[in-house]
């Protein structure tokens, strides 16, 4: 199997409108009431082929828009099966949607449901960490677009809550992550209960060469769909890469917030314990701090992401549950606390920023320890990567100064020397050398071993073993004695009357 690959085309004079596609006027609609007229590169590359049921695989940078690239087309293709019927028999799962998290399946039911909001075409989404009957109610009620989760989706399944035998088309939203080795299980799973005739759809910012080949036995004759080089930043965001010590990090994003006039921003950490704690630390600082991480109820997890997307939050200490798909308005930084483990996460991450056209910073803090993790972000992106050196300020309260800072104390009445000893001259002669003394030896330790003749045996041990040693054997080993043996046996005579 190969794959036909669409390189990228000059670009136009003016970029292309959503009306001169051959959609639906519902679609248009919902499209223009969602305020966008004109498409993205990777929409206009993208939803013609998925309008003509070709399978695809589609690479862009993050904030570009693949959400509508796939979804539009899908809708338009699926308005054939639209009815105003209340059977569940007559709104069968048509379209499946995978994805790797639960913020970004709730984010991307939210654009469909938009998109889909003048048709009769229904929508849910399925994500785990809340209760399964509110979602099974939904399912039994009948929905054409279903966007979940693997793992809940699989619940759903094994408890004949939904149906699969009708999908026409399944999209892997992030799919890199989809066809990672932890999803993969759960993804074999799934595609085994979809028809074999299908349109797939895989759409993510990174390919990695072996993602490529694993996805290929998933689709059938696809064309990949690339608008920039492979694995690219978005060129509207500035990276920093600071180097710094473990202790300076903190330090280094408080300063950085407050130098560049920074109201809000993402601190990206690799690990669950670590963001619970950062958290708590810049709380301490004084900033409005939230944490999201997988440990936290997926309640919570939303409350912080609204929280944050309102502007009551000021710093989102996150894992990579945030680095892919979320669309945050306006986000003017990033932070990088930890070097991601994954080099293509640093994609995803920085993305989250310099979203639909605006600017915005990505900075990396880089220790010593993360040469190895930097060596493996330089092959992805293809250049050498400079460190920068930062001069920190501690402006925390109580912070100690530096010791050419800090200020000298008054002299006190006990440091004057007396008068002999300042006038002492500087070449006096030099104080002997401390040696301790020999220490007393006793000297009956220091005597050979002697053997004496007189010794006797103890007292526990007069008897038996006061016999002659037998002939032959050395008069210091003490021949066995002899003991009545249990269970009836006869004790020798000497024994018994001794």
């Amino acid at each position: 199997m190969t794959d036909t690959q669409i390189t990228q085309a000059a670009p136009e004079p003016t970029p292309a409108r959503f009306d001169t596609l051959p959609l639906d006027a519902k679609l248009l609609r919902a499209v223009d009431d969602s305020g966008y007229a004109l498409m993205t590169p990777i929409q206009a590359k993208a939803i013609p082929i998925v309008l003509d049921g070709r399978d695809v695989m589609g690479a862009a940078q993050t904030g570009t828009g693949k959400t509508a690239a796939f979804s539009i087309p899908l809708l338009q293709r699926m308005l054939k099966h639209e009815n105003a019927s209340a059977s569940p028999a007559r709104h069968p799962v048509r379209a499946l949607v995978l994805a790797p998290t639960r913020e970004l399946a709730d984010q991307v039911a939210n654009n469909i449901k938009a998109y889909a909001k003048h048709t009769n075409l229904r929508v849910t989404v399925v994500f785990g960490g809340i209760d399964m009957k509110p979602q099974t109610a939904v399912l039994k009620g009948g929905v054409e677009v279903l966007i979940a989760t693997p793992g809940r989706l699989l619940d759903h399944i094994e408890a004949k809550n939904c149906v699969l035998n009708q999908v026409e088309y399944v999209v892997l939203d992030e799919a890199d992550r989809m066809l990672d080795i932890g999803f993969l299980p759960d993804l074999q799973r799934i595609l085994s209960f979809l028809p074999k005739a299908r349109q797939t759809l895989l759409f993510s910012a990174t390919f990695s060469p072996e993602i490529k080949r694993l996805a290929q036995s998933y689709l059938q004759d696809p064309l990949l769909v690339e608008v920039a080089r492979p694995n690219a930043t978005a060129t509207n965001v500035e990276q920093v890469f600071y180097s710094v010590t473990d202790d300076e990090k903190r330090l280094a994003v408080t300063q950085t917030l407050r130098q560049r006039g920074i109201k809000q921003a993402i601190v990206f950490v690799n690990s669950k314990l670590g963001a619970a704690r950062l958290a708590r630390s810049f709380e301490r600082d004084g900033l409005r701090t939230s944490a999201l991480h997988g440990d936290k109820s997926q309640d919570e997890r939303l409350k912080a992401l609204d929280a944050f997307k309102a502007g009551e939050v000021d710093i989102l200490v996150a894992t990579d549950v945030a680095a892919r798909g979320l669309d945050i308005a306006d986000l003017p930084a990033v932070f990088n606390f930890d070097v991601p483990f994954n080099a293509e996460d640093y994609v995803h991450r920085i993305g989250r920023t310099g979203r639909a056209g605006a600017s915005g910073v990505a900075v990396t803090l880089v220790t010593r320890s993360d040469a190895r993790l930097m060596c493996d972000l330089e092959k992805l992106l293809k250049r050498t990567i400079e460190l920068s050196p930062i001069e920190l300020e501690d402006t925390r309260p109580g912070a100690r100064p530096e010791r050419s800072e800090r200020p000298q104390r008054a002299p006190r009445e006990w440091d004057a020397r007396p008068a002999d000893v300042a006038a002492a001259p500087a070449a006096a002669a030099p104080r002997p050398a401390y040696r301790a003394p020999a220490p007393q030896r006793d000297a009956f330790f220091d005597k050979p071993y002697e053997a004496s003749a007189s010794a006797e045996l103890p007292a526990w041990d007069k008897g038996a073993g006061a016999s002659a040693a037998p002939r032959g054997l050395s008069a210091n080993i003490r021949p066995k004695r002899k003991v009545a043996a249990l269970f009836g046996a006869k004790a020798p005579a000497a024994t018994l009357e001794s």
